[in-house]
C-alpha cells in the first residue's frame, strides 16, 4: 500500500514524541448541529498515517474521513487525543466522549461491549522484521519474541498464536514503543496494521526493514468508529458513512493519503 502523503516526522525518534504528544490535544470542527447537541471523539493519535500528532494538531486518514462524515450529516463535533486505553475506557461510559474513531477494528468480543458503525476501512495486520530474519509467516513468530499494541487486534493474534501468557509476547502501550524494541534488538518482529507498518518501513529506509503479509493467519479486518452500547450516535452517523462512502468522497480521501483507489464494494459488503 504506498502512501502518498508524507508524514511530516520521521524516524523513532519522531514516533516517540508522536506517541508522548498524543494527550490533549483537540482538532474543533464545525458542521453545524442538526439537533442542537455535539459528539465528543476521543483517539489514539499516535497510529501514523491513520491519526498522529502534527505539533499541536491532529491529522490523518481517520481525521479527514469523520470530518467529512460529520459534514455530511451537518453535526459539531471535537477530536481529542486521549491514548488508547483512555479511548477505550472512556467511549466504553459514554460520559466524556460518546465515539471513538482511531482505527478500531470491529471484532466479535469487542461487539459485546461497544456498538460500532458500519465498517468504513478494510485493513490486516502485518509482520515487521529486520532484513535478513528468517521469519516468513506468522507461525514461525513461534519461539521468537515478538512487540505489539497491548489490546489491538495483532495482541489478539499473536496470544492465539503464541499463548496468551507467553513471555516472549511483549505488549506496550503504543506502537510507537513496540518498534522502538525491535530497533533497539529487544524483538525479532513487530505485528501491527498494515498502514503502519507500511509507513514506518518507508519512512526509516536506513533501519532495513521488510514487511511480511501472511494472508493464511492474518485475515482481513475493518475498522468502525466505536460508541457506547445502545448509543443513539450509530443511528444519526450510518447514514452519513454510507453516503461518505456512496459519493466519492470516501475515495477522494483514500487516494489523498494511500495513492490508490479503495475497494469501496468489499467495504460495503463488510459486516
Amino acid at each position: 500500500m504506498g502512501i502518498r502523503k508524507k508524514w511530516a516526522m520521521s524516524g523513532m525518534v519522531a514516533l516517540l514524541v508522536l506517541a508522548i504528544a498524543g494527550c490533549g490535544s483537540d482538532n474543533d470542527a464545525k458542521g453545524g448541529s442538526a439537533d442542537g447537541k455535539s459528539l465528543k471523539i476521543a483517539t489514539d493519535a499516535s497510529y501514523a498515517p491513520m491519526e498522529y500528532m502534527d505539533t499541536d494538531t491532529i491529522k490523518g486518514f481517520d481525521i479527514d474521513f469523520i470530518k467529512a462524515v460529520m459534514e455530511e450529516a451537518g453535526i459539531d463535533y471535537t477530536v481529542t487525543s486521549t491514548g488508547w486505553d483512555t479511548m477505550l475506557t472512556s467511549v466504553k461510559q459514554g460520559t466524556e466522549y460518546q465515539a471513538g474513531v482511531s482505527s478500531v477494528s470491529i471484532t466479535d468480543e469487542r461487539k459485546e461491549t461497544y456498538d460500532y458503525s458500519i465498517p468504513y476501512f478494510e485493513s490486516t495486520n502485518m509482520i515487521m522484521v529486520k532484513e535478513g530474519s528468517d521469519i516468513k509467516s506468522a507461525l514461525d513468530l513461534k519461539g521468537k519474541k515478538v512487540a505489539v499494541q497491548a489490546a489491538t487486534t495483532a495482541d489478539e493474534l499473536m496470544s492465539g498464536i503464541m499463548g496468551i501468557d507467553n513471555g516472549n509476547l511483549k505488549r506496550f502501550d503504543s506502537n510507537a514503543v513496540a518498534l522502538m524494541e525491535l530497533n533497539g534488538g529487544g524483538a525479532d518482529a513487530v505485528v501491527a496494521d498494515i498502514a503502519i507498518v507500511n509507513e514506518y518501513i518507508k519512512n526509516n529506509p536506513k533501519e532495513k526493514l521488510t514487511g511480511i503479509i501472511d494472508k493464511e493467519n492474518f485475515g482481513s479486518e475493518y475498522y468502525g468508529i466505536l460508541y457506547p452500547k445502545g448509543s443513539e450516535w450509530k443511528a444519526k452517523l450510518d447514514p452519513a458513512i454510507k453516503k461518505v462512502i456512496e459519493n466519492g468522497k470516501y475515495a477522494e480521501i483514500y487516494k489523498e493519503w494511500f495513492g490508490e483507489e479503495p475497494d469501496t464494494a468489499a467495504l460495503m459488503n463488510a459486516k
